[in-house]
């Protein structure tokens, strides 16, 4: 699973550009062109980072940030903002809305991408790279790989994307309900004892006798991955 950008930009000719370099980059890419093109595609398919363009139609990139830091689902997300406002005031501006970061256009791709990946390596280390590892498990994002100490682990789809998602926050506890928009996704609708049963699954492909169990049942939450938990 390689990490999804959106980018919101309004000028075609632009995000036509930053979609092609960043696809060649390993990024997978979804463009949004306006406040409620965002919301709408970050509900359906949630990004693990947003390229925000600062002028746009009807909101403002600005308002848009400030948007997505004021709701419970998306505050989390990383944003940059993109633009050619490059004085001091408008970048603390930007960054006192919540932007993690701030380039000023023109800018090259080589230096975009490399603060992206910073970005994503501060947010969520686990979706920067192709290698993700909890403990002695290892996930190949590239290999669609999963290997626990010397063994090979074989896992469905489904259960190698819920392995995933829990290694991306380990220790986090994930609702069964955010367990199914990040692995089913929010256009489908799946009931939430699905997830119990792909756990299950998930379990007895890692677990062989003596293994301990890496995932914790939180009783009315959900389930997390806990280096501490005993099984």
């Amino acid at each position: 699973m390689c990490a999804k950008v959106l980018i919101v930009e309004d000028e075609e000719a632009i995000s036509a550009l930053l979609s092609y370099n960043l696809e060649k980059e390993g990024f997978a890419v979804s463009v949004a062109a306006d406040g409620d093109d965002t919301m709408l595609t970050v509900k359906e398919n949630r990004p693990d980072l947003i390229l925000l363009d600062w002028m746009l139609p009807n909101v403002s990139g600005i308002e848009l940030c400030r948007q997505l830091r004021g709701q419970m689902d998306t505050r989390e997300i990383p944003v940059i903002m993109l633009t050619a406002r490059g004085e001091e005031e408008d970048r603390v501006r930007g960054l006192m809305t919540g932007a993690d970061d701030y380039v000023t256009k023109p800018f090259s791709m080589s230096e975009l991408v490399a603060r992206m990946r910073a970005v994503l390596r501060r947010a969520s280390p686990a979706v920067a790279g192709d290698v993700a590892s909890f403990a002695d498990i290892v996930l190949d994002r590239q290999l669609c790989r999963v290997r626990r100490g010397e063994r090979d682990v074989h896992l469905g789809p489904t259960e190698f994307r819920l392995l995933d998602v829990l290694m991306q926050r380990p220790g986090r506890v994930f609702s069964r309900e955010q367990l199914l928009d990040r692995v089913w996704g929010q256009d489908v609708y799946v009931e939430s004892r699905t997830v119990d049963v792909h756990v299950g699954r998930l379990r007895k492909a890692l677990n062989r006798r003596g293994d301990k169990d890496p995932i914790r049942t939180v009783r009315s939450s959900g389930y997390a991955l806990d280096e501490t938990y005993t099984g």
